[in-house]
């Protein structure tokens, strides 16, 4: 699958060679100016069924939506890799200190990227709270938005 750009009145599927049955399916069409947009297409060696066109879609936006997980999150201006261990870590150690009232405080995490990294250390359960919240609040973004996009997906090739 690639991102292509050109005229923005592009056909979201279009049999390219009758003879060998190439088909292309497009989609995340964006306007990139007047007249142009981009878009993402896959081809296919036959007509797709819709059940195949969705799948092929689907895949590349659960695929988003984990890269936006993953790297989307900063907090305080610092990245924060939130890989399934690290949300793992940062929950264990919100909910300790949650139910001990800030008893297992302070504790450090590496934030930033591995070029630059911070060692951020929560001395409060108020700044600890504020960097969890805000984590989870990025991850149900980016899930709804992903749902939603799914969703068009879906609705569009019934």
């Amino acid at each position: 699958m690639n991102r292509t750009e050109g005229s923005k009145n592009i056909a979201p599927m279009e049999c390219l060679n009758p003879v060998k049955q190439i088909w292309r399916v497009r989609w995340d069409i964006r306007e990139t100016g007047s007249d142009t947009a981009s878009w993402l297409e896959h081809d296919f060696d036959h007509k797709p069924e819709a059940g195949e066109i969705k799948e092929v879609i689907i895949s590349w936006h659960n695929r988003e939506i984990k890269n936006k997980i993953l790297s989307g999150f900063v907090w305080r201006g610092i990245p924060v890799w939130l890989s399934s261990e690290n949300q793992f870590n940062f929950k264990a150690a919100f909910d300790l200190a949650f139910q001990t009232n800030g008893a297992t405080l302070p504790v450090t995490f590496k934030l930033g990227t591995n070029e630059e990294p911070v060692y951020q250390t929560f001395e409060t359960l108020d700044e600890l709270t504020d960097f969890y919240t805000q984590a989870i609040t990025h991850i149900n973004k980016v899930l709804q938005e992903g749902w939603k996009a799914k969703q068009l997906t879906v609705t569009s090739y019934q």
